[in-house]
């Protein structure tokens, strides 16, 4: 399966997802290129950036898996480049 470069981005509101979104990063390591979090303290949230390489349904599994944990809004955004 062809895979593309794609980013993640994600917004962690309740701090106690945080394990369960490592473990769920872990699980998707082999596809990862690198990871950036920003924690923003005034407003009391994470913002983390994921990039990727990794065939669209896998990007799109985890981008939905991240997105479903309770306190945690996740996007992805693919490259057009092929």
């Amino acid at each position: 399966m062809e895979s593309r470069v794609a980013v993640i981005s994600i917004i962690v509101e309740d701090r106690g997802a945080t394990e369960k979104l490592n473990a769920l990063l872990h699980e998707y390591g082999d596809y990862i290129i690198g990871r950036m979090g920003i924690p923003y303290r005034e407003r009391k949230i994470n913002v983390i950036s994921v990039a990727l390489d990794a065939p669209q349904d896998v990007i799109a599994a985890l981008s939905g898996r991240i997105g479903a944990l309770d306190g945690v809004t996740a996007k992805a955004a693919y490259s057009n480049v092929g």
